[in-house]
């Protein structure tokens, strides 16, 4: 296993551990301080390992949808807490994927002014990404991450366990990410991965190897720019249309594949516009298809996914704000696009060719 990952942010620097054995150790923190939000599903497939935690009046269990991301869903987390009687003195930890460390982490910024909060990310998705950067992001009704703050862990548990219980698309969705954060880091990288695209789900040492060096490369990103105002914005390559394809599809893609599609789809928009020589798309292109051709049977509306796309809370008033591959190596940058019929019609070619 791997050294930890020290990570410094604005409230101090905080740890990723690896390890195997913190399902165990969870079992042994019995503290009356300690509040655990955890995943209905890992309380479902952990029953007998997590049996003291889950039993324990301080356990609030979540069902990890969309709907319950929302800051109507969470007032009656936060009543609980407070009937349970949680002070500034004690501490949450959350066990799951992104779903409720969202949760957590918005809880944990506003509830008191403020309790430390810890996590057990147990998706390939929060542990190869989310699991670091701070923030948190709660929806409001249809409007997707629209409330959120930068509220950093106090400690990161990262344990590969968890990842033996995954469905297969919850392995994409986290290798979507991992696409994401390996393009960010340039063409050497990415095609590093796309090499090793076929292993990754079969080899757990290499998909290991992949989580830290996501990790490793969002953490240069993150100390530099934590409260996402400048470079940290290229993260966002992918989502703008991953959110609104998610949205147009009630969810039914998977975050990190809803991503793969978008990165696929902002490459297009890309060559289209003349902003990316073509065979960076043709490089990108096969890799990211076959991350989310399994979901090729879920329709994605256009006018659906364009309303969604417009409410992006990255987006100027005139302008939608896109995270774009750009140039002879494939920069990702930030790139102003008007939302007009010539960008329309471009969206429309992009989602006729993969259906």
């Amino acid at each position: 296993m791997f050294e930890p990952l020290t990570i410094q942010s604005h409230s101090g620097p905080y740890n990723v551990s690896f390890g195997t054995e913190f399902l165990n150790d969870l079992t042994r923190v019995k503290e009356g301080t300690q509040h655990y939000l955890i995943d209905a599903n890992i309380a479902r497939l952990y029953v007998n390992q997590l049996a003291d935690v889950l039993n324990s009046p301080n356990s609030i269990i979540i069902e990890a949808t969309e709907t319950n991301k929302s800051i109507e869903k969470v007032i009656p987390i936060i009543e609980k807490l407070v009937a349970s009687g949680i002070r500034r003195g004690h501490s949450l930890v959350a066990v799951g994927g992104g779903i409720i460390q969202d949760i957590t982490c918005f809880i944990g910024s506003t509830l008191l002014r403020g309790i430390e909060w810890r996590f057990v990310p147990t998706t390939l998705l929060a542990q190869a990404d989310s699991c670091i950067g701070s923030k948190s992001s709660i929806n409001l009704g249809p409007l997707k991450n629209i409330l959120g703050t930068f509220n950093p862990p106090k400690q990161v548990w990262l344990c590969p366990a968890f990842l033996d219980s995954l469905h297969h698309k919850d392995i994409q969705s986290g290798i979507g990410e991992i696409l994401k954060v390996h393009a960010i880091a340039g063409e050497k990288e990415f095609d590093k991965l796309k090499n090793d695209f076929d292993k990754l789900i079969g080899d757990r040492e290499i998909l290991l190897n992949y989580i830290r060096s996501s990790l490793l490369i969002k953490k240069k990103y993150i100390e530099i720019d934590e409260f996402d105002r400048g470079q940290r914005n290229i993260f966002n390559y992918g989502h703008s249309f991953g959110h609104a394809i998610e949205s147009a599809t009630h969810f039914a893609i998977p975050h990190g594949v809803a991503v793969s599609i978008g990165m696929d789809m902002a490459n297009h928009i890309s060559v289209m516009r003349s902003l990316l020589p073509e065979r960076h798309l043709k490089r990108m292109h096969e890799v990211l298809f076959a991350n989310y051709k399994d979901f090729l049977h879920v329709p994605i509306a256009l006018d659906d996914m364009l309303h969604a796309l417009m409410k992006d809370k990255k987006n100027t008033t005139t302008e939608l704000m896109l995270i774009l591959a750009v140039g002879e190596n494939s920069d990702i940058q930030r790139i102003g696009v008007p939302p007009d019929h010539i960008f329309r019609q471009q969206c429309k070619i992009f989602l006729e060719a993969i259906t």
